[in-house]
Order: C-alpha cells, then structure tokens, then sequence
C-alpha cells in the first residue's frame, strides 16, 4: 500500500509537471489564500493585543464615573448637561467604601498652551494628585504636583511627550521652563513618561496636567466651583471591581437624592468593561478579515476543482488503460485526489511564506503592529489541504465512475 501511494504521488507530480503553467495559475489561488488568511488574521490579533496594551496603560484596576444624563421636567438633558459630580463626591466614596484603594478626580478642556514663540493647542486636565497615581502615571524628568500644591492652587504643571515635540526645541529641557495657559504663567516640574494611545484611540500624551485647584480658579472659570467632569478610583483587586462599582452606585443615588426607579445621573465603567468592548470590536475586525481571506481560499478550491474535470476530460482514454489492466475505482480516485491534495500543499507552503511576508511588510509600511501565531499557520494550511481534498473529490469520483469500455473508445 506505501508503495501503491508513492507511486500515484510521483505520477500526479509528472502530470503536474507536464502542465506546469497550468498548474501554477491553478495554485495561485490556494498560495493567495493562504497568505490573506495569515496576514489578516495576523494583523487581527496584532490590533487585540494594541488594544489590550492600550487599555493596561489606564491603570490598575480602574473605575472612571462620568456624570451622566438627568432628566428634568420630562426633559432628557445631554451627558454632563447637568452639574452631577462633584469634589465631595469623589471624597465621600473613598470614605464610605472600603474596597477603594484611592480615589482622585479632574476636569479637562482643549486650551492653546504657548512657550516663548511657540504655541500649541493641547488637552489641559486639572486633576488631583491621586488622579496620577491611579492612572499610574510615571515621568521621564521631574516629578508629580503634591497636596500642598493642590491645596495652595500652584500654578505649576506637567507636560506630555506630545507637547513637549511641539512647544520646546530639541533637546531643550523643559522642566523649570515657565509655559503660559489662558496666559497664565505655569512653571513646568515634570515631564511624563509617553503612555501612547489611549482605548478609544487617541493621544494620551498630547496633555497636560496642573493642580485641579489651580485649574478652577485661574483657567476654567468655572460656573459651578467643585463640579468635576469625571471621578476616577482603583482597588486593590480586579474582582473587588464588580462589587466596588454596585457600592459607588449605592453612594452616589444616596448622595444626589435618587428615587427608587428614577434613573442614575451618573455612568460608573471599570477598565475591565472597556476592555471588553474593544477586545470585542477586534475580535469582529478578525473574524471579518479572515471571513474575506477564507473567500481567496474557496476560489483557490473552485479553480483545482475546475482544472481537474478538464483533466479527466483529456486522460479520459488513460483512465480506460488503468482500468482495463487492473486499475480499481479507487486507485483512479485516490489518483485525482491525491493530484489535488499535491496542489494544495505546495500552494499552502507558498502560501504561508507569501503571508508571513505580507504581515512583516504591512508592519514596516503600514505600522500596524502585527501577530503572526503558530496556531493560524497551521490553521491556513490545514484548511488549504482540506479545500483540495473537498474540491477534488467530485472531479475523482467522476472519474473513478468512468466506464472502461467507453473510456477506451474516447478520442
């Protein structure tokens, strides 16, 4: 039996041979199957983990408590419509829960920052100095603000590496520099370590940060002194997060005089329930672009199955011979079949070549980072030899099915 599938083996590779043009069209689409398959999904998982990585550089253990819609009279304001969080808040709930770790809190809008004859319009945050501990903020030169700054409203700040490229020279050292905010003069103590994208996408170090109190009183000109645009608390643990979140809805309803049945005035999100939703949104982009590569595949398929009816049209008279000496139905079978399983390996092969490239290539060019698993290797080939195989039978079994007399007839 070895002998018998050596010997169809190195005759389906000698008609191969004799047909090579053929043969390599035929391939194609199996090798562009392949290598869609690998190169998709591996830029799939590689968006996963950019995603998971943006959603660690949160923090540890995040809750983020936004204030939320209020109806009024009937009337559904928008979200931060209505003044619905406040200092004391954020202060009370690290008092009455225990599961807090630290609680902290902040206010931000997009304001033009200029230094010397330099400006830039970046996000400016005026945030209490938990807040950085929280979002476990680190720095690259200088430090953090302290409480005493807080409580004395200093007019001091922290920049990110995003506004650091666009308001200082290179190679300028910005720490001790005095920037001017709404033209107000804040000295520079520290520069913050880069942190990249945020989970929503965008530039977590196009920032800066100054005292919240500095920020109420000489920048913002708030209306409502106190109010906060969101608060922001950690625990110790990831499964104190669940039961964390039930107790600051119990507080916060308690505190802003909620009824029963009326709705929160407040959203409460954990770093997990982000996470979530982005690792599901590229969960989906991944499913889709292997879908779409899975297609090259099936076409790869229809095209062997195509070019081998053409082949037992033409070795019609062949198949007669075989089986007029000796030959069974299942050899013939195990013949084409075997013919289209060689087709399908070495379009696989090329395929997984062609595809690892493909994802390397779109790193550098594009700059999307990219996954390439062992596991979608293996994957991608398989199902290109399970699509030769699928593909091949029909022509096969038509063969196999072939009457001997009539096939020795055929010109």
């Amino acid at each position: 039996m070895p002998a018998f599938i050596l010997l169809t083996v190195w005759t389906a590779v000698r008609v191969l041979g004799r047909n090579r043009l053929r043969a390599g069209l035929t391939m194609l689409g199996i090798v562009i199957g392949v290598g869609a398959v690998i190169a998709m999904v591996s830029i799939g998982e590689g968006a996963k983990a950019a995603v998971a990585q943006r959603v660690a550089s949160m923090g540890t253990n995040v809750i983020i408590i936004f204030p939320g819609a209020m109806t009024t009279g009937g009337v559904r304001s928008g979200q931060g419509g209505a003044v619905t969080l406040t200092v004391s808040d954020a202060l009370d709930l690290k008092k009455r829960i225990p599961l807090l770790h630290e609680t902290g809190w902040g206010k931000r809008d997009v304001m033009q920052i200029v230094n010397g004859n330099k400006n830039w319009n970046g996000t400016v945050n005026g945030v209490s100095p938990s807040y950085l501990t929280i979002r476990d903020w680190s720095f690259t030169s200088g430090g953090a603000f302290t409480q005493q700054d807080m409580d004395t409203a200093a007019s001091v700040a922290l920049v990110g590496q995003t506004t650091v490229d666009n308001l200082f020279d290179a190679g300028e050292e910005p720490v001790g520099s005095v920037i001017r905010i709404k033209n107000m003069p804040f000295r520079v103590i520290g520069v913050l370590a880069p942190k990249g994208q945020s989970a929503q996408g965008s530039d977590q170090d196009d920032i800066i940060f100054i005292p919240f109190t500095a920020a109420e009183r000489k920048i913002f000109g708030t209306q409502f002194l106190g109010s906060v645009g969101a608060v922001f608390a950690s625990t110790e643990r990831q499964e104190d997060l669940a039961p964390a979140v039930e107790q600051i809805r119990e507080v916060l309803r308690l505190r802003h005089r909620l009824q029963p049945g009326q709705e929160d005035d407040f959203m409460v999100r954990t770093q997990v329930d982000i996470g979530k939703v982005q690792e599901g949104a590229s969960e989906t982009m991944t499913l889709m672009l292997f879908t779409i590569a899975s297609i090259s595949l099936l076409v790869g398929g229809i095209g062997i199955m195509n070019i081998l009816l053409v082949s037992v049209t033409e070795r019609t008279r062949e198949i007669g011979v075989r089986m007029a000496v000796g030959a069974k139905r299942r050899h013939i079978m195990a013949q084409f079949l075997i013919e289209a399983t060689t087709i399908s390996l070495l379009g696989g092969c090329l395929g997984i070549v062609l595809g690892v490239v493909g994802a390397r290539v779109t790193s550098v060019i594009a700059g999307w980072p990219t996954i390439i698993s062992p596991d979608t290797v293996v994957t991608a080939f398989a199902f290109s030899v399970a699509v030769g195989l699928f593909f091949g039978l029909y022509p096969a079994n038509k063969a196999a099915r072939l009457n001997p007399i009539d096939a020795l007839r055929y010109e």
